[in-house]
């Protein structure tokens, strides 16, 4: 269940809304998080209408490959491509260039990688004549305070998002993703940062394998600019409907949109 939220935090600046997303429709990413193509799309289908941005995994792209995130777009939809790339920076480089073709909107970087390998990636992005927006990732949801320290990292959670999002933003980076719990020290330490959020369960809903995580009204209030959710809407008994209802609470969050 969603459970002990932090204090709710102020709503965001003009600033923190200044991005490319207009719309409370705009601001929802619903993570296709399906072993194969045909299921994915099946849930594309049902969602119709309701959502136009859609998340692709490593388990979907594993299994189904370029075909369906050119399939998304052949829809007209706009495509979060979540691949995490995390190697040497050549080779980011290179994935950053392959993956272009696929005129994804979005793509992932780990924040970890570092600095050559984020200004590698930045530099073959900004090569291409139409470039996906860059993320760096910076601590996955499913870690705590304790997952950390058994990496070797001492500092609590919200100390090394905004450690590897300050490196992130200093390489050029176009965002975040970041956990609900981070989303307004990032916000108020890097205001132009397009900061994407996964971890995110309606009231009531099960938390799953995510141990950061808040309600879709909390991660706007902190300044998330866009919030990625599955399960409660894909596993939904009717995705449509609680789409819908999601975007119909998300909107009474930020009235503005």
């Amino acid at each position: 269940m969603v459970t002990s939220l932090p204090p709710t935090p102020p709503a965001p600046t003009a600033a923190a809304q200044s991005t490319p997303a207009q719309t409370t429709k705009d601001r929802l990413i619903v993570a296709l998080d399906f072993p194969d193509s045909a299921t994915a799309l099946a849930c594309v289908d049902q969602l119709a209408g309701t959502v136009s941005w859609f998340k692709v995994g490593l388990e979907l792209y594993l299994a189904s490959g370029e075909s369906v995130v050119r399939e998304l777009k052949r829809r007209g939809h706009s495509v979060f491509l979540d691949l995490k790339l995390h190697d040497i920076p050549n080779t980011a480089a290179a994935a950053v260039r392959s993956l272009s073709r696929l005129e994804a909107d979005l793509l992932t970087v780990h924040a970890a990688g570092g600095r050559a390998m984020l200004t590698a990636a930045v530099e073959a992005a900004r090569s291409l004549p139409h470039p996906p927006r860059l993320l760096a990732v910076t601590v996955l949801t499913s870690v705590d305070a304790a997952s950390l320290a058994e990496t070797g990292v001492p500092a609590a959670p919200v100390e090394q998002v905004l450690r590897l999002a300050r490196l992130a933003a200093e390489c050029g980076i176009d965002g975040m993703v970041c956990s609900p719990a981070e989303a307004a020290a990032l916000h108020s330490a890097l205001p132009k940062a397009l900061l994407v959020t996964p971890g995110i369960r309606p009231a009531g809903a099960d938390a799953g394998d995510q141990k950061r995580i808040a309600t879709p009204q909390f991660a706007l209030a902190a300044g998330a600019n866009m919030l990625v959710i599955g399960r409660p809407i894909t596993a939904a008994p009717d995705p449509k409907a609680a789409a819908q209802a999601i975007l119909s609470d998300m909107a009474k969050s930020n009235p503005t949109r």
